[in-house]
């Protein structure tokens, strides 16, 4: 009861079966990407390109240079600081330990 099943994959037949069945093939219409729409009697204008790379003015880029050197100086010494305080949590660790080792010593002399 307790015991895990694992189950035991059968050699492959080379036959592959879809996980969901499609419920009607009728209702699906088909896309043609390469399609273009009917033309109209009538000249459209043609719709504006974007550029996908933004573009910074000189003061923006400024700023996002700064903001993010900013940011870089605070994570670091945010992370310098936790690697600080937890080296100094280990060596007053250490030092207490050696400190109840050495005063065992003493006493049992």
């Amino acid at each position: 009861m307790f015991r895990p099943r694992i189950p035991v994959n059968p050699l492959p037949t080379g036959i592959v079966t879809p996980l969901v069945q499609p419920t009607s093939v009728s209702d699906i219409e088909p896309r043609h990407p390469a399609a273009h729409p009917p033309a109209c009697n009538h000249h459209h204008a043609p719709s504006p390109t974007r550029s996908s790379a933004s573009r910074f003015t000189p003061t923006g880029l400024a700023l996002a240079i700064a903001g993010g050197t900013g940011t870089v100086l605070v994570v670091g010494t945010v992370l310098v600081s936790m690697l600080l305080a937890v080296t100094a949590t280990s060596v007053a660790v250490c030092a207490v330990v050696l400190r109840s080792l050495l005063n065992g010593q003493h006493r049992h002399r």
